[in-house]
């Protein structure tokens, strides 16, 4: 058996563009929409969206590897590395909630910037730590021995992919890197959007030219083509997609990894990016209506329902899962039982949370319309 990069005419990827046309086609239309949603909220909405999908995107990636990662601490991360002054909580995150939110903000402010062998070696040692594993941090690289994608246990392993050997990585990163610049808005032999982006990544994965964090890094870079294809950067959501359904994304490279056609991976691609979009569409308009609320109950409630508040909305758009309690809130505010049922009952008629329930199944959530009702809606069903 082949893989793609053994074939005579690698790295040339063979494609319909007809196959996509309307996928650019709507991806143009969708991509317009969010970028004239993100242009008209306020400078601080826009700013909270930016935060809140770039710590989002830097969870989902980093869980795809099977890492997970604190959401506080990444937050923080990204609100210190913004510049905000924060507390000492922001002391309290790891190097790889440091690392990947410093590679989101690189990505983020350097969208725009041609692509270096310098910019990846800057990147790696923020997403790998030192191991067994990786020896080589902040470089390709150069074992002799075989860069296998594996799974299975000792004497029944099943090899998915194995790369081009160390040797050969230099020479096929100039050529990656040439491809990838080559190829943008304005380059030598631009590229449609989507088209670009899936090949970059796929590109990527299978010269796969890290010890370690291939996989994160070559999903940054689909976000940077992307973001250079509409001249906006950090705006769309690949890794909260992909993460939904992981199986289906590496399935989707096994079996591309063996050929130079990949009609089906830049499909599934396409897909991706398309759902990706109205996940940041939806998010921007979560942001609204989080500031709407707020508006609304400004100067009428106190610090421990704000807190309450704040809390729910920190599970993001899929909603605080089971619904507000009281007893989370007692545990959330330090509230008596006294207190926290004037407290919530307050929330309700302020318009601030709906109720749902009775007795010890009583559950508050947040009011924001039917659009980001998930969790209810689910709770109620089971």
């Amino acid at each position: 058996m082949k893989w793609n990069w053994q074939h005579i005419n690698w790295p040339r990827f063979e494609y319909d563009p007809a196959i996509l046309r309307d996928f650019e086609n709507k991806f143009a239309i969708e991509s317009a929409k969010l970028i004239g949603v993100s242009d008209i909220v306020t400078k601080e909405q826009h700013q909270r969206f930016t935060i809140d999908l770039m710590s989002e995107e830097a969870l989902k990636s980093s869980r795809i590897e099977g890492e997970l990662l604190n959401r506080d601490s990444v937050v923080y991360s990204l609100l210190r590395q913004f510049g905000f002054t924060l507390d000492s909580r922001v002391s309290q995150a790891n190097d790889n909630e440091r690392g990947i939110a410093a590679v989101m903000l690189d990505n983020y402010r350097t969208y725009d910037k041609p692509l270096t062998h310098e910019r990846l070696f800057e990147w790696h040692p923020c997403i790998v730590t030192k191991s067994l594993l990786v020896r080589d941090i902040g470089t390709y690289r150069t074992s002799p021995e075989a860069m296998q994608i594996v799974s299975g246990y000792e004497g029944n392993e099943k090899v998915h992919y194995e790369a081009p050997p160390a040797d050969r990585v230099s020479a096929e990163m100039d050529a990656y890197i040439k491809w990838f610049n080559d190829s943008a808005p304005g380059g030598n032999a631009p590229l449609p959007a989507l088209t670009r982006a899936g090949i970059a990544h796929i590109y990527f994965e299978a010269i796969h030219p890290f010890d370690d964090g291939n996989g994160r890094i070559g999903r940054a870079l689909s976000e940077k083509a992307l973001a250079q294809s509409i001249g906006k950067p950090g705006l769309f959501a690949l890794s909260h997609v992909i993460e939904k359904n992981r199986l289906e994304y590496y399935r989707q490279l096994e079996i591309n990894q063996k050929k130079l056609s990949i009609d089906s991976w830049l499909s599934y691609f396409a897909k991706t990016a398309l759902d990706a979009t109205a996940h940041s569409q939806k998010l921007v308009r979560f942001i609204v209506e989080k500031t709407r609320l707020f508006d609304r109950v400004r100067g009428q409630i106190n610090e421990r329902q704000e807190k309450a508040l704040l809390r729910m909305f920190s599970e993001g758009m899929d909603g605080f899962e089971g619904g507000m309690s009281a007893r989370k809130y007692m545990k959330i505010t330090g509230a008596p039982i006294a207190t926290t049922t004037r407290d919530l009952n307050s929330l309700v008629q302020l318009g601030a949370m709906s109720k749902t329930g009775r007795l010890k199944g009583t559950r508050y959530w947040l009011n924001l319309g039917k659009e980001f009702d998930t969790q209810r809606l689910e709770y109620q069903k089971k």
